[in-house]
């Protein structure tokens, strides 16, 4: 058995600050891990940081669940972070899953990278000028920016770690023995182009949320004889795979002159072939993107190939629609029937009105005008131990057709959480889109005009025709 859920390790001078009362990189990161891990799980995480310095927590090698390695120059050059993660390695070298994840605070290639991380799944935590290409960290972490990229990805970290120690607690209990722990299939998610990676990471947090497996569940290799290879050894684990094209061709492995979304594609029409001669279960899902503006002739031309071969192969299905409508045929095809929301689930449109405990006499009026516009309101629960609470949260996140934040006595960090919770709604099982979304509060809210949302001023004479418009336009 663990004792230590999380163990992070990274250089030292990357959690260095300027200011003397200032907490560092490393020490922000793990206490928004903690946070995101909180959520996920259910019960508080111990997660533990050791600096390359650090000789006060070695036993922690030997008691740790997860190695969370934050990677820079620095950790690189450090022969104690390295001895570090080789130690980890050699400890859980009997392990069948990922125990390591490597957290990128700057960017490196990944030759750059030590070669026993190179295969790690990867989260790149760091802004990117859109105009100079400079890489630069974040000063505020509850910028929009931010939640674009540095949440989203600490987000998918904290759903990958869980599934980790989900693994590894299921395999202690069953004597180590993890092969059947899922009694459902084992999906391909093929890698995209840049401009549909985040809609990948919904589908694939969506998928892991229903219990599938889903692969590759590693950095795929830069070489074209080693990506297939690997590529071809996990499709051939798999019954179905899925297939998101967009605007982007994708990158060229090295040796190679087609794109990794293309490699994964005619490997994954061979295997459906093959598994068809020998009667296995396999079927393809290919989404095209209908905005194609954009798209080379390369890429053009890879569309046009992957309409042509499809027609020509059983069990393999091309569609171009709406992503939420593919989404939803993907779930037909995949989720069996007792996993369809229980009836629970409002019959008619729900509006989620998100609100804290302190703010729970004030909100009489607003669900009133609510339940007055025909909707049923959805609320968070205000009493019961941490895991009652948000498993209604999150049972209310796969529901809502609206959401509305109240803000009344609480701090503007409570409302960014909950405005991040709207976020990542998707990743928790939805099957229908969010149709609109609104901040009600007093005082100065524009604050939060960047962020989706409707405002709407409490202390407007006005804000009861307002919420009624936002209302309506639902119907």
């Amino acid at each position: 058995m663990t004792d230590i859920d999380v163990l992070i390790t990274f250089a030292e001078k990357d959690n260095e600050t300027e200011k003397k009362n200032e907490q560092g990189w490393v020490t922000q990161f793990r206490k928004f891990l903690e946070l995101m891990l909180f959520q996920v799980l259910g019960t508080k995480p111990v997660i533990v940081i050791k600096s390359e310095f650090d000789t006060a927590t070695a036993p922690a090698m030997d008691n740790a669940a997860i190695l969370v390695a934050v990677l820079t120059k620095d950790f690189v050059q450090s022969g104690r972070c390295l001895d570090l993660v080789e130690q980890f390695n050699k400890n859980t070298s009997g392990s069948s899953f990922s125990r390591v994840f490597k957290v990128l605070k700057s960017p490196l290639t990944l030759h750059e990278q030590p070669p026993r991380l190179r295969d790690s799944i990867g989260y790149e935590m760091y802004q990117l000028d859109a105009e100079t290409g400079e890489m630069k960290e974040y000063a505020d972490f509850f910028s929009q920016e931010a939640e674009k990229q540095y949440w989203m990805k600490l987000v998918d970290l904290a759903y990958d770690i869980h599934e980790s120690l989900v693994l590894l607690k299921q395999g202690q209990t069953k004597g180590g023995n993890v092969k059947n722990i899922f009694k459902r299939k084992t999906i391909y998610l093929a890698e995209t182009g840049h401009d549909l990676s985040v809609q990948r990471n919904i589908i694939r947090r969506e998928l892991q949320r229903h219990g599938f497996v889903v692969l590759p569940n590693h950095t795929l290799p830069q070489r074209l004889g080693d990506l297939e290879r690997e590529v071809k050894k996990d499709v051939e684990m798999c019954t179905m795979s899925i297939h998101l094209i967009g605007s982007a061709y994708g990158e060229i492995p090295e040796d190679g002159d087609r794109s990794i979304v293309d490699i994964q594609n005619k490997i994954a029409a061979e295997v459906a072939v093959a598994k068809r001669q020998s009667k296995e279960e396999f079927s393809r899902l290919i989404w095209v993107a209908q905005n194609l503006k954009n798209a080379s002739d390369r890429q053009k031309s890879f569309i046009e190939t992957i309409r042509r071969d499809t027609e020509a192969q059983e069990g393999a299905e091309i569609l171009q629609n709406p992503l939420e409508d593919f989404k939803n045929i993907m779930r037909e095809e995949l989720m069996e029937s007792q996993d369809a929301l229980s009836g629970d689930v409002p019959s008619g449109k729900s509006i989620y009105l998100v609100c804290d405990k302190v703010d729970h006499a004030e909100i009489e009026p607003i669900k009133e005008v609510i339940e007055k516009s025909g909707f049923k309101v959805l609320l968070p629960a205000f009493e019961g131990d941490l895991l009652e609470v948000r498993k209604r949260h999150i049972e209310n996140l796969r529901n809502f057709d609206g959401a509305i934040i109240f803000k009344g006595k609480v701090n503007d960090q409570w409302v960014r959480m909950k405005i991040l919770d709207l976020l990542k709604a998707p990743g928790f099982g939805r099957n229908k889109p969010i149709q609109g979304k609104a901040l009600v509060g007093a005082g100065n809210i524009d604050t939060y005009k960047n962020q989706s949302l409707t405002l709407i001023n409490s202390d407007s004479t006005k804000s009861t025709d307002n919420l009624k418009t936002f209302l309506q336009d639902f119907k």
